[in-house]
């Protein structure tokens, strides 16, 4: 898929190929849409990956002296969903990166990734346009700052240069509550691992001066709804000065409503998505007048990222380049045996596995990080092996299915399957074995809605998954 990997120490190294191969190279965070492309072959000509992730305090997530937030360039979506500074000051993007994909894609998908992908569709570009983000690009050339709203140009198209790379997100935080309340709300059709028919995510400010729930300030952003996300200034102008009323709320959202400007799509069609505007603004609304703007967020979210908490991995001693024709080999550990391999620097970390370690319990089922069969542990965190560059193994230590299992003896998620019947055709089963380890660690007697937040990344087309959220629940009662 590719030619080159470089496996970078330092911005300046990364820049300084961006500035040599421009268009030929792209830069890989979490690679959960890069790696789509290149199999798909959208993106004809890439023949360079440089990946950032050894790159020590690019993950950084911080509130500076002027009430400003600053996300690195490595910041996941799970560390903002697990950031208390993002929960309490900039809950809509909290709520936005809690709705992407499920928990295996959050481990690797970055925040950075999502918004130069540039879809109108993607949830996190909609909370931190509402809350005036604002980006900042370096090349060899320099560095400069870009707001968030002008740095689209179209679907999927930004003023971002070939040679720029992106290395600071921020934005003001909100001001406590009740000063600054904001939410965001996603409409899909599945309640996990679907792309967005709707969303909006709504900012409103009260005035300390005035009596209860007076607006001084609002902020109203629409997703997946025009080529770009959309702000609904009229809306927004119309809010302040007023009480939330029932028939305040109403009028906004009919305002929001008119902003829109959506297309048909397999996803839905205009006139349901203008609905469905004006639904989700007042939702919203009612949701924040009521002091319910936390909504469905929960107080504490399944991760499944292990110990180091999604942490990156250990800096590299020294820079590599892997090649198609040769190069360095990759050398990893798997279930506690070592492994140097030649010829897999252009596969993913699923086909390393399954073709040259020759481990075959890890399935490919979709191949595009949808159904979950491939999961393994990288570091400690669950993901998604089919969308991890083979490179990226290089150093780390890798748990597949086969590992789980201890001196001969079953892990209890893979005895409670046995005895619960939770096996059909087995396919699916690996990856909902590794979610289920993974969970136990964090949670040694889960719930039934953390097992089904632990699976939601996992499809199992011969059942209902009553038998498997049983095998989830009898794991956590059997001794370990």
């Amino acid at each position: 898929m590719w030619h080159t990997y470089h496996s970078v120490t330092s911005l300046e190294e990364a820049l300084d190929i961006l500035a040599e191969h421009r268009e030929r190279a792209r830069v890989v965070a979490g690679g959960t849409d890069i790696i789509l492309e290149l199999e798909r072959k959208v993106r004809p000509g890439v023949e360079a990956l440089i990946d950032l992730t050894r790159v020590p305090e690019l993950d950084g997530i911080a509130l500076d002296e002027n009430g400003v937030i600053h996300l690195g360039p490595l910041v996941t979506h799970n560390a903002c969903v697990g950031s208390k500074l993002i929960v309490e000051r900039a809950l809509p993007l909290a709520q936005a990166c809690w709705e992407v994909g499920a928990p295996q894609i959050r481990n690797r998908a970055t925040v950075a990734g999502n918004l130069i992908t540039a879809s109108p569709a993607n949830d996190t570009i909609t909370p931190l346009v509402a809350l005036g983000a604002s980006v900042t690009l370096r090349s060899m050339r320099g560095e400069r700052t870009v707001p968030l709203a002008g740095f689209y140009t179209g679907v999927r198209k930004t003023v971002m240069q070939a040679d720029e790379l992106m290395t600071d997100i921020s934005f003001p935080a909100m001001a406590a509550a009740p000063r600054e309340k904001g939410m965001f709300i996603k409409l899909a059709l599945r309640r996990a691992q679907a792309i967005s028919v709707v969303n909006a995510t709504v900012i409103v400010g009260f005035d300390p001066s005035a009596p209860a729930h007076v607006v001084s300030h609002a902020r109203i952003t629409l997703g997946s709804v025009a080529p770009t996300i959309v702000r609904a200034p009229e809306a927004e102008a119309f809010l302040v000065s007023k009480h939330l009323t029932d028939e305040v709320i109403a009028g906004a959202a009919q305002l929001a409503k008119a902003a829109a400007k959506p297309i048909d799509d397999v996803r839905g069609p205009a006139a349901y998505r203008l609905e469905m505007v004006q639904l989700t603004v007042a939702r919203a609304l009612r949701s924040i007048l009521a002091g319910e703007e936390r909504g469905w967020f929960p107080e504490s979210p399944v991760m499944l990222w292990g110990e180091q908490h999604g942490a990156p991995a250990a800096p590299l001693g020294q820079s590599l380049t892997h090649t198609e024709t040769g190069g360095e080999a990759i050398v990893t550990h798997v279930n506690g045996n070592s492994y140097t391999i030649q010829g897999a620097n252009d596969k993913t970390l699923l086909r390393l596995l399954r073709e040259d370690v020759g481990l075959i319990g890890t399935k490919e089922g979709c191949a595009e990080g949808e159904c979950g069969a491939c999961t393994v542990f990288l570091d400690g965190a669950a993901v998604m092996s089919c969308l991890v560059p083979a490179p990226r193994a290089h150093g780390a230590e890798v748990i597949t299915v086969e590992g789980l299992a201890r001196n001969g003896k079953l892990h209890p998620i893979q005895q409670a399957f046995v005895e619960e019947g939770a096996v059909q055709c087995g396919y699916c089963t690996p990856g909902l074995l590794m979610a289920g380890a993974k969970l136990l660690e964090e949670r040694p007697r889960p719930s039934k809605w953390e097992a089904q937040q632990a699976i939601t990344g996992n499809l199992c087309r011969c059942t209902g998954y009553y038998k498997i959220l049983a095998a989830f629940d009898k794991a956590g009662r059997l001794e370990r």
